[in-house]
């Protein structure tokens, strides 16, 4: 279980910094709980990182392998936990964007102990679970590719343009406002300032990468890049399952591979973890990385190769916030500021376990108890 640091008194009304999906999801659950709510950011939607993520649900640490801070860790298997219940029953509303789908795992070595250790752990948390080395074969996968390990389990996917755009309107049907403005600086610098013109009785500020600032926090970017493809079924067979292979403990090489469909008719194929990188012009046209990164689909799935490319956005590119401590989810000493950054490529995973416990900290109640409700 989290530790749960509690402001000194209950809050009536709380600004949140920041309108990626942990901004909007605390604001949600602060509403929820009671509180009167202001959401403050410079960007929306289209403009957020949270629209690049990949949006598979995993148990941590995810894929991309970029969790190293053990304490962090168990605090965020409790936040994944909490999303994977809510997503599974957001999963029942199409118009949420929230899929339950199969999510495949597969390796082309024995698994080592802290990969058999977190298979044995989640195995008894998801629905659906299967460990089977014959996966591969069963879903297609080429053998030249080496696989020798699986397993599977029901996972949410979320397609996160009709997501984030269906978190915004429940976010303003709870009576959150919702203001377009860029804060500069650290927020405990200007607290008195903020609190005043806002009324706020308390700051939440999820500003992702902007934490350099706002915290000033040493935080950096894990660029990552996806390939969109049609997965309309016309040109090859829909794929509705997502197909992962994580990197190898240790290793520093481009070498994983994230399927995963998206919505319902399109495909999402990477994956890419170029760290301290902060360019967003990079492409099938420009950047070898991400030839590679499509080359290793195709090679894993052969029938790839069949697809069509997205015309319009044929690939999204974005930079998961990553902080050398991950999540960073606490009350700044001194302040009634609370934290919620640092989420790197989990920030779906994590949403609604971390903006529980940021309305619990704020309200001294275990909040969000309806989080799923219309």
């Amino acid at each position: 279980m989290s530790t749960i640091h509690y402001l000194p008194r209950p809050s009536d009304r709380v600004l949140v910094v920041g309108a990626g999906v942990s901004g909007l999801t605390s604001a949600l659950c602060l509403a929820r709980a009671g509180v009167e709510v202001e959401v403050v950011a410079e960007k929306f939607q289209s403009e957020l990182v949270s629209v690049v993520a990949g949006a598979l649900w995993e148990w941590p640490p995810a894929v991309c392998g970029y969790h190293r801070d053990q304490t962090s860790l168990a605090r965020s298997k409790a936040w994944a936990m909490e999303s994977y219940e809510i997503f599974s029953d957001l999963a029942r509303d199409p118009s949420t964007g929230v899929f339950l789908r199969k999510a495949n795992f597969y390796f082309t070595h024995e698994q080592t102990a802290r990969e058999l250790h977190k298979m044995n752990e989640l195995a008894p948390k998801v629905r659906g679970f299967v460990h089977d080395p014959g996966l591969a074969g069963a879903n297609g996968i080429d053998p030249a590719y080496g696989v020798v390990d699986a397993y599977a389990h029901l996972a949410p996917m979320v397609d996160t343009d009709q997501y984030m755009g269906w978190l915004r309107r429940q976010v303003e049907a709870a009576g959150v406002t919702i203001t377009q403005r860029r804060i500069d600086g650290r927020l405990s610098e200007q607290e008195d300032e903020l609190r005043a013109e806002f009324r706020a009785d308390a700051i939440v500020n999820c500003t992702g990468l902007g934490a350099a600032q706002t915290h000033g926090a040493p935080m950096y970017p894990l660029r990552g890049a996806l390939v969109r493809a049609i997965n309309d079924g016309s040109r090859m067979p829909k794929i509705d399952e997502a197909h992962c292979v994580p990197h190898p403990e240790g290793s520093t090489e481009q070498d994983m591979v994230f399927i995963v469909p998206r919505g319902e008719n399109m495909l999402l194929l990477g994956g890419l973890t170029e760290e301290d990188e902060w360019s967003l012009d990079i492409g099938l046209h420009n950047h070898q990385p991400v030839r590679d990164m499509y080359r290793r689909c195709l090679d894993f799935m052969p029938v790839l190769a069949q697809a069509q490319l997205d015309p319009d956005e044929p690939v999204r590119v974005g930079l998961r916030p990553v902080r050398n401590g991950n999540v960073c989810l606490e009350r700044e000493a001194g302040t009634s500021i609370v934290h919620n950054y640092g989420h790197g490529g989990s920030g779906f995973s994590f949403s609604w376990g971390c903006a529980h416990e940021v309305a619990a900290t704020i309200t001294h109640e275990t909040a969000c108890g309806n989080a799923v409700a219309a």
